[in-house]
């Protein structure tokens, strides 16, 4: 498995503050690799140093096997990207900025713009001005902006920004189909994790600028708690029940009066029957699993929202 992006304790100071402190992230090719964190975790700031808009503070990138300056500068060729808000001319239409991403470039023919504008389904904008763009059609062509000259891998620093539910799924489904058809290696954060669940193969959790977990998908589902639902109409009866006659303190009450069991998992006929028992009403008893949004919760605390 060939490692293309790899950063070997990478840090970013600005002033006093730390950004960024000794990340180790490792990204292999054709990987889509969800990078996850809170508003001013560090995403951003990553993202620029990978790309060379900012110099680190310390540590090293190693991009397709190169770390030196010139070699970086070379391998960034290989890149395409997206990094906060797009930029665009305004004053131009949609395929005239793709021709001057076009130019700026080096990519020879025009055909490429075909490709993009078919691929987006920006065809019916092609010859709008930007200025008359909305917030998505703009993210829409950033987008573009990034793929055109089919890079090796992809960056996008939150890419869904201000698209529509139809848009983002169009836009996962292109970015899935540049993976499988083009093995694109993609990089990419957002706030909708349902979303990354749902696409990245692999992901990395960022928080105060430390890099404090990375796992592929198959890892994160062996790490989900699995738990039992359940909803009585006595909560305090039905805890004490657990911990008396099914000898379980594994289990938290929750504040909307639901109580999640995480033993007796294969087993709730047992767990059923105990309540029953002590003339306790089951209102539900279902079986559950910990969701992306919730292990990212658990591993840094606060709301889901704050990503």
């Amino acid at each position: 498995m060939e490692t293309i992006l790899r950063t070997i304790n990478l840090t970013k100071r600005y002033n006093n503050k730390l950004a960024v402190e000794n990340v180790n992230m490792n990204i292999n090719r054709g990987d889509i690799y969800g990078f996850i964190g809170k508003n001013g975790a560090g995403k951003t700031t990553m993202f620029k140093m990978i790309t060379g808009l900012v110099s680190s503070t310390s540590g090293s990138i190693e991009l397709f096997g190169e770390s030196t300056e010139n070699g970086l500068h070379t391998m960034r060729k290989r890149l395409g990207a997206l990094i906060e808000r797009p930029f665009l001319y305004t004053n131009m239409t949609a395929y005239e900025n793709l021709e001057a991403c076009r130019l700026q470039k080096g990519i020879p023919g025009k055909d490429c713009i075909e490709r993009i504008l078919t691929l987006l389904n920006l065809n019916s904008i092609r010859d709008k001005k930007v200025r008359y763009f909305s917030l998505g059609m703009k993210q829409k062509l950033g987008i573009s902006l990034a793929i055109i000259g089919e890079p090796e891998l992809l960056i996008l620093d939150e890419p869904i920004n201000s698209i529509d539910p139809i848009g983002i799924m169009e836009i996962r489904d292109i970015l899935l189909q540049l993976n499988k058809s083009r093995n694109t290696t993609i990089l990419i954060s957002s706030h909708i994790l349902k979303e990354l669940y749902d696409f990245a193969t692999c992901y990395g959790i960022i928080h105060n600028g430390k890099l404090l977990d990375e796992f592929t998908l198959k890892e994160l589902k062996e790490r989900f708690n699995k738990s039992l639902k359940i909803k009585v109409d006595n909560v305090n009866k039905a805890a004490l029940v657990l911990e008396k006659k099914l000898n379980t303190h594994n289990f938290k009450a929750l504040p909307d009066g639901t109580i999640m069991l995480y033993d007796y998992v294969d087993n709730p006929g047992r767990v059923s029957s105990a309540i029953f028992k002590e003339g306790i009403t089951i209102l539900e008893l279902t079986p559950q699993s910990d969701n992306l949004e919730n292990y990212f919760k658990n591993i840094v605390g606060g709301k889901v929202s704050d990503v």
